[in-house]
């Protein structure tokens, strides 16, 4: 045998075909494929594609109305007012708890059935097992987010109608400006359903094969609805995550009031990609050749922790030094601003009920004078006990009209206005119409004060 032959043969086993590792989308369709298997998620797309849009005709046809939500005081009205009521309970309750079932628990089950050597032996690549989950989460929650959008408002149209909608400062909108405004509320929500979804991996993979890592997006979604209850900075409420599920409301004022919105909805997306971005590499230093090992312990914890800390203060800085928003942002300016806008607007629908001589919000020079607690209390910051004194003039009429109003206004803006008299104006909740008795708008509303927004406007 000739040396050159005898070198080929040395090489000849070392020579041979390199081992080629699985495409992402392989491997992507088959997480994906292992999720919708799962009983629970089956259960979690059924109830998305049905329950919204059941309970949403159902309260149309009911003679009380969830009031104490957004927009829920006009599901007798429109269609559209349907999918914003499931929109602000889903921001509360629905999707932290979608978001823990799907994300909290995508990595900790490998640990729990003990399949990660099977898995690394077909996939040969930690980068793009991570990758192919994390697409998969993402895939099956938007497909649940979809569900709910989808019932909710073919629920809401087929129960009430396609009718125009009141927006938060009271002026219609018409059915299809409506429409869009609903879809983009609920594309907004997507910003935070992926915050709440990279934690829920980053506690997957930090806490191993412990059924912790389920509770970590819910548990995060309500320490940040308790920290929105409070009469927190400006700035701090909007370095959570979280307040992207309320700020959405602005898109439902005319001109639509953006600036907390893009805010919010970019402070998620960082979220979303610094909880992930931690997650991917505590993953990829795991040691898989360690049976016993199943995650990180403490150290990874810290670890995942740490990153989301100093970003919670980088974005809080951000937005402090940005924008004039170290305060409440509640002010005695804002509220009669907000109550002044909000009542004109309903005046004139109230007009329209009542066939009386149309007016316009110039005729009407509505005022408001506002006050916290009989004048003992500073009038700024979140209370119950704003008093609202309204006053307007009728084209023609010598004497104002006033009406008097008690707020109650949330440390996140919303304010509640219930009519304290005269009847004929705000003391009733009908109105005697041609057609018939008819919800008085003016009985009670909603309004948003606009936190970022100078005192002035």
């Amino acid at each position: 045998m000739s040396t050159v032959t005898a070198g080929k043969a040395a090489a000849g086993p070392a020579a041979g075909p390199a081992t080629r590792r699985v495409p992402v989308g392989r491997v992507y369709r088959f997480e994906l494929v292992k999720l919708v298997s799962q009983w629970r998620i089956r259960l979690l797309v059924l109830a998305c594609w049905a329950l919204p849009g059941l309970f949403v005709a159902a309260v149309a046809q009911q003679g009380t109305l969830p009031s104490d939500t957004l927009f829920g005081r006009w599901m007798h009205a429109t269609g559209w007012a349907g999918p914003l009521v499931v929109l602000g309970f889903a921001g509360s309750w629905a999707l932290p708890l979608l978001t823990s079932v799907v994300a909290g628990d995508v990595f900790a089950a490998e640990d729990r059935l003990g399949t990660w050597r099977h898995l690394l032996v077909a996939v040969r690549s930690p980068r793009r097992i991570f990758l192919a989950k994390t697409l998969a989460g993402a895939t099956v929650l938007a497909l649940l987010v979809a569900g709910l959008v989808a019932s909710s408002t073919v629920g809401g149209l087929a129960a009430v109608g396609n009718r125009p909608l009141v927006g938060v400062d009271g002026h219609q909108l018409a059915p299809s400006d409506a429409a869009a405004s609903v879809l983009l509320a609920w594309a907004c929500a997507l910003a935070p359903t992926l915050a709440l979804a990279a934690l829920g991996l980053l506690g997957s993979v930090a806490l191993g094969r412990s059924p912790m890592g389920l509770l970590v997006p819910a548990l995060s979604a309500v320490a940040m609805q308790l920290a929105q209850m409070l009469p927190l900075p400006v700035a701090l409420r909007l370095a959570l995550p979280g307040y992207a599920f309320v700020s959405w409301n602005g898109l439902f004022a005319d001109p639509a009031r953006l600036t907390e919105l893009l805010i919010a909805v970019a402070v998620s997306l960082v979220w979303a990609v610094v909880a992930t971005t931690a997650a991917r590499v505590l993953f990829l230093r795991r040691d898989f050749t360690n049976g016993s090992e199943d995650g990180g312990g403490r150290r990874a914890l810290a670890f995942g922790a740490a990153p989301l800390a100093g970003l919670l203060a980088l974005t809080f800085g951000a937005v402090a030094v940005a924008t004039p928003s170290t305060g409440s942002g509640i002010t005695q300016a804002k509220v009669q601003r907000t109550v002044t806008t909000v009542f004109a607007h309903l005046y004139r629908l109230q007009t329209e009920q009542l066939h009386r001589p149309t007016v316009t919000e110039a005729d009407l020079r509505v005022t408001a004078d506002c006050g916290r607690g009989d004048g003992q209390v500073d009038p700024e910051g979140p209370g119950n006990d704003w008093r609202c004194t309204v006053t307007w003039h009728l084209p023609g009429t010598a004497a104002p009209g006033t009406a008097i109003y008690q707020l109650d206004v949330a440390s996140d803006g919303r304010v509640m206005a219930d009519g304290d008299g005269p009847k004929e104006v705000n003391g009733y909740f009908l109105v005697h119409t041609g057609a018939g008795d008819a919800p008085n708008p003016l009985w009670q509303f909603d309004g948003q004060v606009d936190l970022l927004a100078s005192p002035t406007g």
